[in-house]
């Protein structure tokens, strides 16, 4: 299964994984939660307890907020995960190809480019 991975202070890249639960948690580091931010058949794969385990703060997702710890997106069948198309692979490396920084000042975080 073809996947993009999104790990902090990073540009996203491809990983071929076996479909496997192990696999899926093994990615983001523990339980994994799927969110469906797109209008097409991709799904981000994050750890479910991100924040609570005080992962870094990595990318903002619409709909969802910040995720915390590396993610990942996947395609969608009806009622499972499958591999993203090339298609995907591009417009979804091309949507995080920027790493995010993330800073606190007095009550506000502030989200900022990371260029490398």
């Amino acid at each position: 299964m073809k996947i993009l991975i999104c790990e902090p202070h990073k540009r996203p890249y491809i990983k071929d994984i076996d479909h496997t639960l192990e696999n899926l948690q093994e990615v983001v580091g523990g339980y994994i939660q799927a969110l469906y931010p797109f209008d097409d058949d991709a799904a981000v794969i994050c750890n479910e307890e991100g924040l609570l385990m005080d992962l870094e703060p990595n990318r903002i997702v619409d709909r969802y907020g910040v995720i915390f710890g590396t993610f990942f997106i996947c395609g969608l069948t009806e009622d499972d995960f499958k591999g993203l198309t090339d298609e995907q692979i591009e417009q979804y490396t091309e949507l995080y190809k920027t790493p995010e920084m993330f800073m606190r000042i007095a009550d506000k975080v502030i989200v900022n480019p990371e260029y490398d």
